[in-house]
């Protein structure tokens, strides 16, 4: 998205709105990374507690 695109955004649906949508569209990408990373943990205690047993 470039800069003129922003500013027509901000004309169109305000400031408050356009940030709402930035912000949630990188906290969707963190989002997705957490997800990844807490199934890969997941895996690995229920693999290492089947080891133990």
């Amino acid at each position: 998205m470039d800069t003129k695109e922003i500013f027509s955004a901000v004309g169109n649906f305000g400031f408050p709105m356009v940030l709402s949508w930035y912000l949630l569209l990188r906290m969707e990408q963190r989002l997705d990374r957490l997800t990844t990373c807490l199934n890969e943990l997941s895996k690995a205690i229920i693999s290492n507690h089947k080891e133990g047993q």
